[in-house]
């Protein structure tokens, strides 16, 4: 697969601040068979959380989709169903 799985991850302070800080370490907790696929970028702030239906911090958003709540297994989980889909 060539194709890369782009993940975006809030890095403002209600994002930090609940969570976002560990889904920053995805890139040392990736598992070695997604490392090449994987383009990771950290947002000063996607701005998600000053919109209700968007859900709550922290906020992910993979290739496009956006997840809330969003926690280090969880988006593991979810580059894992894009990369075998």
């Amino acid at each position: 697969m060539d194709k890369k799985i782009k993940v975006n991850i809030c890095s403002g302070t209600a994002c930090f601040v609940m969570g976002s800080s560990d889904i920053l370490l995805l890139e040392e907790r990736l598992p070695e068979h997604l490392k090449d696929i994987v383009e990771i970028e950290g947002a000063t702030c996607l701005g998600y959380c000053k919109d209700l239906s968007k859900g709550k911090a922290p906020f992910v958003v993979i290739n496009g989709e956006v997840i809330s709540s969003a926690t280090l297994p969880m988006v593991i989980n979810r580059i894992e169903e894009i990369a075998n889909a």
